[in-house]
């Protein structure tokens, strides 16, 4: 195997009797170098891109959820619940009252989201980070809320504006009064304290957070709520804590981390993300194909060699293994010259941005993240499909060589 692989080394390195022949290897080096860097950079701003979202959502979104498996409600003073507080490394269990509303502001109305939090909730979400005006005044006495850039825009109210927004909920417990319908449903008064924005407008047109005593008075709760917002010290721990959890939880209910909360965004870009490989994929099979050229003129470039080492007693596997580690080598050369250009543009983007977004996005350059796991299934890819490769000229054409002879 080492003499075979050193003869072929010396093949790909040395003067062929034909120049096309280095032209063609040089080819398919470049060829596969080019789809293994494709492939880098676009799975690394693939990756980018989810931390950015994940990020985004993170302002809002708590280190955990937990929901009841069946029904919309969980009972906040069940033994089960409370003791979810006792784990280690939970800094904070608090409960959540969400529920559509409708919000009038004047001659204004939209759709929103109601949650309903207690007055420390500031303190165990990162809310705050993302006001772009006013504060969180869910302590007061008077009922303030915060409201999504989206419906702020649409009711078109601001913070410490003097009239109220109006909340309306069907009553939970009654039947439609069909002579006075107005009558059947609950109405709440809140006053805009901030507005918030993730650029996300699945949160911005969506959320209304208000004082969780009003959320309960409007949705005719008492003590139930619709979730659980954990907060864990370490994120790192996060996973951990969340088995402990669904442990102590039971089948009855399902906790969720941040990228279950927001499945369908991140499985939308993963996805995207695969597709993208794929095709890229198909790219680099295509230009794997040139690695059969090589190998192919080689063979016949080398049809005095063959025949010298089969009459010094070179048996057949063994010049089949020469041309096979020859095909080899360039998927190999060609994939670590690839991984190596494309972590070095992938890592000159994440630390310098050479390339700009433009205006008008969430960020100045393109966002770009190394997953080293990706690179080793680039890596491995690449080298699998070569070997693949690399075996269709020697099978077929060297075996009938040597019989020809």
């Amino acid at each position: 195997m080492l003499l075979s692989l050193k003869i072929a080394i010396r093949y790909l390195f040395s003067k062929k009797s034909h120049t096309a022949i280095n032209a063609v290897s040089i080819v398919s080096v470049c060829g596969v170098a080019i789809a293994t860097m494709a492939m880098i950079c676009t799975l690394s701003v693939y990756n980018g891109f989810e931390e950015i979202i994940s990020s985004l959502y993170s302002e809002i979104d708590p280190h955990l959820e937990v929901r009841a498996k069946a029904g919309k409600t969980l009972d906040t003073t069940a033994s089960e619940v409370k003791l979810l507080t006792e784990i280690q490394g939970v800094e904070a269990v608090t409960p959540v009252v969400e529920d559509n509303a409708l919000a009038i502001y004047g001659n204004k109305q939209q759709p929103v989201v109601i949650k309903g939090v207690p007055a420390n909730y500031s303190s165990v979400n990162n809310i705050d980070d993302a006001l772009i005006d006013g504060e969180t005044m869910f302590a007061d006495s008077i009922p303030y809320a915060v409201i999504g850039v989206g419906i702020s825009n649409t009711l078109m109210v601001a913070p410490h504006f003097l009239s109220p927004i109006y909340l309306y909920a069907p009553k939970r417990k009654a039947k439609v009064n069909l002579i006075n319908p107005s009558t059947s449903f609950n109405t709440r008064q809140v006053y805009c304290s901030g507005v918030f924005s993730i650029s996300q407008s699945e949160s911005d047109n969506k959320f209304v957070y208000v004082p969780i005593d009003v959320a309960k008075q409007l949705f005719d709760y008492t003590t139930e709520a619709t979730l659980l917002e954990i907060k864990v010290a370490d994120e790192r721990n996060v996973g951990s804590i969340k088995k402990e959890a669904q442990k102590i939880l039971g089948e009855e209910y399902v906790v969720k981390d941040r990228i279950e909360q927001k499945s369908a965004a991140f499985s939308m870009m993963a996805i995207e993300k695969w597709i993208t490989f794929f095709m890229l994929l198909f790219v680099l099979i295509i230009s794997a194909f040139n690695i059969i050229a090589s190998v192919s003129m080689l063979i016949i470039d080398k049809k005095e060699n063959i025949k010298t080492l089969h009459n010094l007693g070179g048996k057949e596997s063994f010049i089949t293994k020469i041309f096979f580690n020859q095909g080899v080598l360039i998927s190999f050369i060609g994939a670590v010259i690839g991984v190596l250009l494309g972590l070095f543009l992938s890592l000159m983007q994440q630390h310098f941005g050479i390339l700009k977004m433009g205006a008008n996005f969430i960020v100045e350059y393109y966002p770009v993240k190394v997953i080293w796991s990706d690179v080793l299934l680039v890596m491995t890819v690449v080298v699998a499909i070569g070997v693949l490769i690399a075996w269709i000229p020697v099978k077929y054409m060297n075996s009938k060589l040597i019989k020809n002879r």
